[in-house]
C-alpha cells in the first residue's frame, strides 16, 4: 500500500516558539490517522504545514505524492480541509455555501448540482439544504463542513478537532461518517483531537504529540499493550506506605499523588490480593485495563486536560498561523 503522506524532520518555528519539532512518519493510503495532544501541541501546525497553509521552517513532507514546499498548487488540489473553527457563510443556505466552495475549487458546471446532492445525502442535511446556516445547530454545522471538504472529492481529508464541542450522540454520528469515508471511498483520513475516546474508536494508528514532538506512534492496541499492564489505584486514609508494594515484582510502576497510589500491574486478577496485604489498610481500591489516557500519562508523564496554559497554547497557535500567512 502507498503512502499518502511523508513527512522528513517536518519543523515550525514562530520567532522562539517550535511549535513543531523535527517530526517524522508516514501515513498509508486509506488510513484514518490521529493526531492526539493537549491544546498547543503543535496539532494544527503540522495540518497547516502539510495543507501549505504555512510554510515549513526546516525540513520537507509529500502529500499526495507532492512537495509542500515546491508543488502547493498540487497539494491542494488533492486535499479537503475541515477547520477546527467554523469558517461557512451564515447568510447563505447549506446547499449556496457548497454551490460556492465547488466553483472555488474548479467543480465541472455540469457535474456541481449531482456531487452536491451527494454529499448532502451523505450527511443527512439534503432536508436541511435550503436553510440559513446560521439557523443551523453545532452539529448540523460540522456536518456542513465536512460535506464542503469533501465535495471536490480530495484523496486525502485534514479535520481539525473535528466534533469540538459536540453533545456526545452528535459526535457518535460524526465519527460513522468519518468511518464510512475511509471504508467505503478509500478517502485517507487525518483526525486531531484531544479527546481519548475520539482517538481510539476512529484512528487506525495514533501519533501521541506533545510541545511539538511525536512521542511515539502505533495502533491503539498496541500503546494500551505497550503500557505495562492493568492500572491499580489504592487511596489510604493518610500518608501511604509503600515499601513493601514496590517488593512485588508483578508491579512494573509505582505512583504516588496525596493519599492516593497508582500502580501499574502485570496480571492484576491474580495478583489483586498479594498487593492489598502489602499495602495494608486501604480506604478503596479500582482495577482496571489500560486506557489511552494513561497510554498519553505513560509517554508524558502528564494527563490530558483543558487547562488555562493549554487553552493558551492552543490561541497562540491560532494567532501565529493568521500572522504567518497574513505576510505571505
Amino acid at each position: 500500500m502507498a503512502d499518502a503522506i511523508e513527512a522528513k524532520e517536518l519543523t515550525k518555528k514562530f520567532g522562539n516558539l517550535t511549535a513543531v519539532n523535527k517530526i517524522s512518519f508516514k501515513i498509508r493510503e486509506g488510513e484514518i490517522f490521529g493526531l492526539l495532544g493537549p491544546n498547543g501541541a503543535g496539532k494544527t501546525t503540522t495540518l497547516s504545514m502539510f495543507a501549505t497553509l504555512v510554510h515549513p521552517t526546516s525540513g520537507e513532507a509529500y502529500v499526495g505524492g507532492h512537495s509542500i514546499i515546491h508543488e502547493q498548487g498540487a497539494v491542494r488540489k488533492s486535499i479537503g480541509f475541515v477547520f477546527q473553527d467554523p469558517s461557512s457563510d451564515d447568510t447563505l443556505s447549506g446547499r449556496e455555501n457548497l454551490y460556492l466552495h465547488a466553483l472555488l475549487y474548479g467543480v465541472n458546471l455540469t457535474d456541481i448540482n449531482s456531487k452536491i446532492d451527494s454529499v448532502l445525502s451523505l450527511v443527512d442535511l439534503k432536508d436541511k439544504q435550503r436553510v440559513l446556516v446560521k439557523n443551523y445547530s453545532g452539529g448540523m454545522r460540522r456536518r456542513l463542513e465536512l460535506a464542503r471538504g469533501l465535495l471536490h472529492e480530495p484523496k486525502i481529508l485534514f479535520l481539525d478537532e473535528p466534533t469540538l464541542g459536540l453533545d456526545p450522540q452528535t459526535r457518535e454520528h460524526m465519527w460513522e461518517y468519518i468511518k464510512e469515508l475511509s471504508s467505503k471511498k478509500g478517502v485517507t483520513i487525518i483526525v486531531t483531537t484531544h479527546y481519548m475516546e475520539e482517538a481510539e474508536q476512529l484512528c487506525d494508528r495514533i501519533a501521541i504529540i506533545d510541545h511539538g514532538e511525536i512521542k511515539v506512534l502505533d495502533t491503539p492496541a498496541n500503546l494500551r499493550r505497550n503500557v505495562g499492564g492493568d492500572i491499580v489505584t489504592l487511596r489510604f486514609s493518610g500518608k501511604p506506605n509503600v515499601a513493601k508494594l514496590k517488593k512485588l515484582k508483578f508491579i512494573r510502576k509505582t505512583e504516588i499523588k496525596g493519599s492516593t497510589v497508582r500502580l501499574t500491574v502485570y496480571n492484576s486478577a491474580v495478583h489483586l490480593q498479594d498487593i492489598l496485604k502489602a499495602a495494608g489498610k486501604v480506604e478503596a481500591v479500582e482495577s482496571r485495563s489500560p486506557t489511552m489516557n494513561d497510554v498519553f500519562l505513560h509517554y508524558t508523564g502528564k494527563e490530558i486536560r483543558e487547562s488555562g496554559d493549554e487553552a493558551e497554547g492552543g490561541a497562540m497557535e491560532r494567532i501565529m498561523h493568521y500572522r504567518a500567512n497574513s505576510h505571505r
